[in-house]
């Protein structure tokens, strides 16, 4: 620049250092976008799920079957730790049956109820003891008035854990009874939910409900049962 005027070499001083200022913005800004990238990089993912967690649920679902499902339904539909209960068909290996079919009698399936409840609020063994209060476990021929295969009083179980609580309540009410139970342990199969109308019966035609269950000798039964 030593052959230059005083007034352009002051202009061309000036360029230079804009330039360089230029420079050193850029290279700046990418060391940061480079150091941003490698703090993501070493960040532990699970550091990201605390703030999106993944709602896991624990519920688990049992079967029984007590006679007709309406009401068996309706003895564990407001028990604190249990979601939902529905009215269905179990224990038996064709497809979807109707009403109609299961209480012909010759369908294989039993009217049941698949109960879903959490474990930590209600545990395996009260959702038993319930079942046995609300069956009449030496009626070999169904229950109370409802008699048939397909009203067969039956547990049944999915893991060796299940097996083990239901044959030892099963062993304990014969003791305490001092006679056989004809109640059923059965392996878990496919469960299908009846119509829409059977489900909620109890809440949704009450006076019907009440005139079938006292009609069927159902409460008088369980209460001579339970004074034993």
């Amino acid at each position: 620049m030593k052959y230059l005027t005083p007034s352009l070499r002051g202009a061309a001083e000036a360029i230079q250092t804009k330039t360089l200022f230029f420079l050193d913005c850029r290279a700046s800004l990418a060391m940061t976008f480079r150091m941003m990238c490698l703090l993501v990089l070493l960040t532990p993912t699970a550091s990201f799920a605390q703030y999106n967690p993944v709602p896991v649920s624990t519920d688990d679902v049992v079967i029984f079957a007590g006679g007709c499902f309406w009401c068996m339904e309706s003895e564990f539909e407001d028990l604190k730790g249990v979601s939902d209960v529905t009215s269905g068909y179990a224990g038996g290996d064709g497809p979807k049956p109707t009403y109609e079919q299961v209480s012909g009698g010759n369908s294989g399936f039993i009217e049941s109820v698949a109960i879903t409840y959490d474990p930590s609020l209600v545990t395996y063994q009260q959702l038993l003891d319930i079942f046995w209060s609300n069956v009449d476990p030496f009626d070999a021929e169904g229950q109370f008035c409802d008699k048939g295969s397909q009203y067969t009083a039956a547990i049944f179980v999915k893991t060796p854990e299940e097996e083990k609580a239901a044959k030892a309540s099963l062993a304990a009410v014969e003791k305490k009874h001092g006679k056989k139970v004809a109640t059923k342990i059965l392996p878990q199969t496919t469960f299908y939910d009846a119509e829409d109308h059977h489900q909620d019966y109890a809440k949704n035609n009450s006076v019907r409900y009440n005139l079938y269950k006292n009609g069927c000798g159902r409460p008088a039964r369980l209460k001579k049962l339970q004074s034993r």
